[in-house]
């Protein structure tokens, strides 16, 4: 079985792309999903975490998130501990979650592929892209947040032309190019019904 991992910089529509594979049949794995139900369910990383940040993140048992968010925010060191316990946590249960597919591939959706590494553990990796400034406006809509404060998460992410340096395929979500017939250029290939197609699939897209 193939492994497929998709990635890009936050308002680019990773989540928007692996839903049209899903449509088709296709399963995958939610890095952020599975970091929040670590998080919260996996108790030698409650552990850990209470551990490097103080027993009082969970309440009942249950993450005070908006606590956390605080400490992460007012402290940038904590951020380093918090991923430094986490995406070790998520790969490892990415790693079980791959085991258990049998479908002719499965994809991983992740922010972080080459910053944690994690990417040279794809058969191919997928970079999904977008103008920064639709990216933006994007993430204005949805978290309701200001210019200021989207650019500097954007500044702190791994730059998209970085990503698609490194990646072996590039899907653009510009609102522009439609992403139903790249999605099915790369799952052509990925079935084996089709032979590789160009990185910049929107070459053959409308």
């Amino acid at each position: 079985m193939l492994k497929i991992g998709i990635t890009g910089g936050i308002g680019s529509g990773k989540t928007t792309v692996c839903r049209v594979f899903e449509t088709l049949g296709i399963p995958v794995f939610y890095a952020d999903l599975a970091a929040k139900h670590l998080m919260q369910h996996d108790p030698e990383l409650k552990k850990a975490l209470q551990h490097a940040l103080g027993e009082n993140i969970y309440e009942n048992g249950i993450l005070k998130r908006s606590y956390l968010a605080q400490l992460l925010f007012s402290n940038p060191t904590h951020l380093e501990t918090v991923n430094s316990l986490v995406h070790p946590a998520v790969i490892r249960y990415g790693h079980q979650w791959m085991q258990q597919q049998k479908s002719p591939y499965a994809i991983k959706e992740a922010a972080l592929f080459f910053e944690s590494g994690s990417y040279a553990e794809m058969d191919y990796m997928i970079t999904v892209a977008a103008p920064e400034a639709l990216r933006i406006q994007r993430v204005i809509d949805r978290d309701n947040i200001s210019v200021e404060e989207v650019q500097k998460r954007i500044a702190k992410q791994l730059p998209e032309k970085e990503k698609i340096t490194r990646s072996d395929f590039v899907i653009q979500n510009d609102d522009i190019h439609p992403v139903l017939p790249q999605v099915l250029l790369l799952h052509a290939f990925f079935i084996g019904q089709a032979p590789i197609p160009p990185k910049f699939l929107t070459i053959h897209t409308p």
